[in-house]
């Protein structure tokens, strides 16, 4: 086997581990805006949870999320990464996904220093010291590429686990059923593969547009019960 078929199965091998649900991530303690969606009668499955998906896709990860990982990946040493993290920061107004978002980020990067993945122990020193906030689509590129994955697969892994997150959580809350979620994931895999035909934006033209469920995100914290953390 060649050095480069070699490295291809053992990138394809980590992406396969990286998008598994049995990774402990900590994703599952957040439903990104979704519970209160549910909570309100906002949100209607037999009509709403494709274009939902897909809005969050093309409105959030394509052009947010999903800049901050590629240049993330691409940024050496870490006090670039360290730069785009506190851009995301400032750039996420509602408190309860920023806090969502370094919460997510904190568990992915505890379990890749305890993995050994290069990179992983470095970078959670520096959110420890205060010099990177820890935002989960920039230690997605960090542990990500240290894992050794190619970046077109963390690209793929990262839209993903984002689709698998918010199906995961309307599953959760009795919204949708596990065909539904499927067959939404599969309508979703032709747009992340549209998306991932042409390069990311730059960071520095990176935007989000999500008015929505970052709403709800913000008045999840007023519910009289709440099964997740936002």
């Amino acid at each position: 086997m060649s050095d480069d078929i070699r490295q291809d199965s053992l990138g394809l091998l980590a992406a396969l581990q990286q998008a598994d649900s049995f990774f402990p991530a900590g994703a599952v303690a957040f439903s990104w805006g979704m519970e209160t969606l549910v909570v309100e009668n906002r949100f209607r499955a037999d009509q709403d949870v494709q274009a939902l998906l897909i809005g969050q896709l093309e409105q959030r990860w394509a052009v947010f999320d999903r800049c901050a990982l590629v240049a993330a990946y691409a940024a050496i040493p870490n006090t670039r990464a360290a730069a785009i993290d506190r851009q995301v920061e400032a750039m996420t107004l509602a408190r309860e996904l920023r806090e969502g978002s370094r919460r997510a980020g904190a568990s992915l990067l505890s379990v890749h220093e305890r993995l050994g993945t290069p990179g992983a122990s470095d970078y959670r020193g520096a959110v420890r010291e205060g010099v990177a906030c820890g935002h989960l689509p920039v230690v997605q590129g960090v542990v990500w590429r240290g894992a050794g994955m190619s970046l077109l697969q963390a690209q793929a892994v990262s839209a993903h686990t984002f689709c698998v997150s918010l199906l995961g959580a309307l599953l959760r809350l009795g919204a949708i059923g596990h065909l539904q979620a499927q067959e939404t994931l599969v309508a979703a895999r032709a747009v992340i593969a549209r998306m991932l035909e042409t390069p990311a934006p730059k960071f520095e033209d990176c935007y989000c547009f999500t008015p929505m469920t970052e709403i709800a995100a913000m008045r999840h914290e007023v519910q009289s019960s709440r099964w997740f953390a936002n």
